[in-house]
């Protein structure tokens, strides 16, 4: 019988666009409902938002896409680095997993069994 392997799943830390863009969402969800965070940085976020429904808000040749990262980041920016950091920390820590060879099954197909147990 095989020998378990104890492993550990750790999120790539060099991800694409996508994988950044993802994790910069879960950030400033994360941030959102956090009480720490003042409520009227909330309305930065909450503000660009609010532009992209109501886009003729602001006079002039103004980019959506623009209004909103930049309401994004400095939201993120003028947050507390503290409480930043320890979310970004939740976000990027590691998943403990266990390594479980499975035998195939007839015709090729195999079986992937796994547990997760989450760390306090």
């Amino acid at each position: 019988m095989p020998e378990k392997k104890e492993r550990t799943i750790i999120p790539h830390q060099g991800g694409g666009v996508f994988q950044d863009l993802a994790m910069r969402i879960k950030l400033i969800l994360r941030l959102m409902a956090d009480r720490r965070v003042s409520p009227w940085l909330k309305l930065l976020p909450i503000g660009s938002l609010v532009y992209l429904l109501f886009p003729d808000i602001a006079p002039g040749p103004v980019d959506d896409a623009a209004i909103i990262w930049l309401g994004f980041y400095l939201f993120v920016e003028l947050c507390p680095p503290e409480i930043v950091e320890e979310h970004m920390k939740a976000l990027r820590r590691a998943i403990p997993a266990e390594w479980h060879e499975a035998p195939s099954k007839e015709g090729g197909e195999e079986i992937i069994e796994g547990e997760f147990h989450e760390e306090p």
